[in-house]
């Protein structure tokens, strides 16, 4: 069954598309949230079009009048959508025509191709700005826990077995390096996105005499110096979607590392580990066992992450075989890229609170970093400070450790005569370096975890992002 001629594009067809055709190809129903942005556009270059004379103030006047209504329906949520008109900006323009008939002439000089591709721009300006300081309250969390616990110490892990020892406050700031990242490559985004596409038309730009710098100016595609940028070409203008695909891959390893830190947090929450207690907040029960308390924040988290993944797989395999220009294919593009701003912005709320609910249990991560096995290394620094090559000191202590095991003793417990038969150099005050306090303040280097070191970290991560 088929529709009179499409009323934006169906002058060449004798009948519309069929209602099938239309629900499969209509994006009204998730690229409508690109409508405030879509107004923007439309006041810019309306008034591009008045500055050279292909307005007059009058129609001008009508058409921004409208819009104003438009908006303002917009925020009531009182704007009717019609899958028949495809997608936002047929929509908006259909409906700004009834209240002025002006409107017609608003498409002059662009295509949807160019309008659509300016529209996700001051979406990823916008949507990167909100990821950052999301990131940011996410590291004040990190920073302010990490901060209250310096002086708790737990283990570190390679290979999920116990290492060295480390304080919490550095774990946690191992997280910090890496969401502020994070937010150098959302802004990285952003900074990219600040090029006015608008003015490509659909593929070869216009033989209307319009102002593409001006409507720069308008939408805000300046630079630190106020001069407007606008894109260079106008092929890729209108079938580029790097800022696509790099906006998905930087939440895709921002979920990553949620992923990361949210797996700690779930092994420390255990009770094989036992390190933190989690807030009640973020937390469920089970509705069978009264007893259990589960991550499921954390969880959930952990989960997402391969959501954000997949929504950056899906736009490259949509992209890779793609000639130039525009292909109807782009339109999914939308639905990746918004769901993984939706979910990543959601992820960080909750990552935030669940952080910053947390409290580490200090008798359970001494219990835990007592053991004497994590300084063996500090025990093989003591040999080469002493004279013995690292590869024969790393290999004595290996051996202490064996008859540390065939004895059943703790590693500064085996006697005199046994640790000297082992090697030599394990003599004298080779005990001292099994005190926890003296290894931590012996790593003061730039990096490592000494106290000082990390008081002086939490002060200048606090002073780089003016917490």
């Amino acid at each position: 069954m088929t529709d009179k001629a499409q009323a934006t594009w169906g002058g060449r067809f004798s009948q519309g598309p069929a209602k099938l055709m239309q629900t499969f190809s209509e994006s009204v129903s998730f690229d409508k949230r690109l409508a405030p942005y879509d107004i923007a556009v439309n006041r810019a270059h309306t008034a591009m079009l008045h500055s050279i004379d292909l307005l007059t103030k009058a129609e001008l006047d009508s058409i921004h009048t409208g819009l104003d209504t438009i908006e303002k329906r917009l925020k009531e949520g009182a704007v009717e959508w019609d899958e028949a008109l495809e997608d936002v900006h047929m929509n908006i323009e259909q409906a700004l025509t009834k209240i002025a008939p002006a409107a017609a002439k608003m498409h002059t000089a662009r295509s949807r191709n160019d309008q659509v591709a300016t529209d996700v721009r001051l979406f990823f300006k916008d949507a990167c700005s909100h990821l950052s300081s999301l990131l940011t309250k996410v590291i004040d969390s990190l920073l302010s826990v990490a901060d209250a616990n310096k002086g708790i110490h737990i283990p570190g892990y390679t290979h999920l077995q116990r290492a060295q020892p480390v304080s919490v406050a550095h774990h946690l700031l191992a997280y910090v390096e890496m969401f502020y990242r994070d937010i150098g490559r959302f802004e990285k985004v952003g900074q990219d996105a600040n090029w006015c596409p608008l003015g490509s038309g659909a593929i070869a730009g216009t033989t209307l005499p319009i102002d593409r710098e001006f409507t720069a100016r308008e939408l805000g595609f300046v630079d630190a110096e106020g001069h407007p940028q606008v894109t260079r070409n106008s092929m890729d203008s209108v079938s580029d979607r790097d800022l696509f695909l790099d906006f998905a891959h930087a939440c895709a390893s921002c979920g990553v590392h949620i992923s990361r830190l949210s797996e700690d947090m779930i092994i420390w929450n255990s009770s094989e580990f036992g390190y933190v207690e989690l807030p009640d907040a973020f937390c469920t029960g089970s509705s069978l066992m009264p007893q259990k308390k589960n991550p499921d924040s954390l969880e959930l988290l952990r989960g997402k992450s391969g959501r954000l993944v997949g929504n950056g797989q899906a736009l490259y395999t949509m992209v890779k075989g793609l000639p130039l220009t525009y292909n109807r294919d782009l339109q999914e593009d939308k639905v990746q890229v918004f769901d993984s701003f939706d979910q990543l912005s959601i992820c960080l709320e909750v990552l935030a609170g669940t952080i910053e609910g947390a409290a580490f249990k200090p008798d359970n991560c001494a219990k835990a970093v007592s053991d004497v096995a994590l300084l063996a290394t500090d025990l093989a620094d003591f040999l080469v400070i002493n004279g013995v090559a690292f590869r024969d000191a790393h290999h004595a202590v290996g051996g202490l450790v064996a008859a540390a095991e065939k004895l059943g003793v703790p590693l500064n417990e085996v006697p005199d005569e046994e640790a000297a038969a082992v090697h030599p150099g394990i003599s004298g005050e080779w005990r001292s370096v099994f005190e926890l306090n003296r290894a931590m303040i012996a790593r003061e280097g730039i990096g490592m975890p000494g106290p000082n070191r990390i008081k002086s970290e939490l002060a200048a991560w606090r002073k780089r992002l003016s917490l």
